[in-house]
């Protein structure tokens, strides 16, 4: 018996239908659930994580974040540092199946504003 799918996840297989990580222009990843965001680079030809930041991060967590629209764009912006600090400066946008709205927004435009391409 096959697994019914979620809306989320058909949407996602969509995208990654046409979304592939190199290693000039990593796929940025992003997962979320309830509480907590999750972003990292991929390679996926190698399948190899370059940079994984999150939510539960020590760095993060140790700051007051003014909700969770806030903390995602805190974890956009670290991903673009450490990202930068790597050579890493452009990437494709992996959304995750999830509407580009709210967290998932703003955690672009946070590791926008720190200087990523996508």
């Amino acid at each position: 018996m096959a697994k019914e799918l979620s809306a989320r996840d058909r949407r996602h297989r969509r995208v990654r239908k046409r979304i592939f990580g190199t290693v000039e222009r990593p796929r940025l990843a992003v997962y979320r659930s309830l509480q907590h965001i999750y972003a990292q680079l991929v390679i996926d030809g190698e399948g190899r994580t370059l940079v994984q930041v999150s939510s539960l991060d020590a760095s993060l967590r140790a700051q007051e974040a003014d909700g969770k629209v806030d903390m995602a764009r805190r974890v956009g912006r670290l991903l673009a540092e450490r990202a930068k600090a790597q050579g890493i400066d452009a990437c494709v946008f992996d959304r995750g199946g999830y509407l580009y709205h709210g967290r998932v927004a703003a955690l672009a435009e946070g590791a926008r504003e720190a200087g990523l391409r996508f």
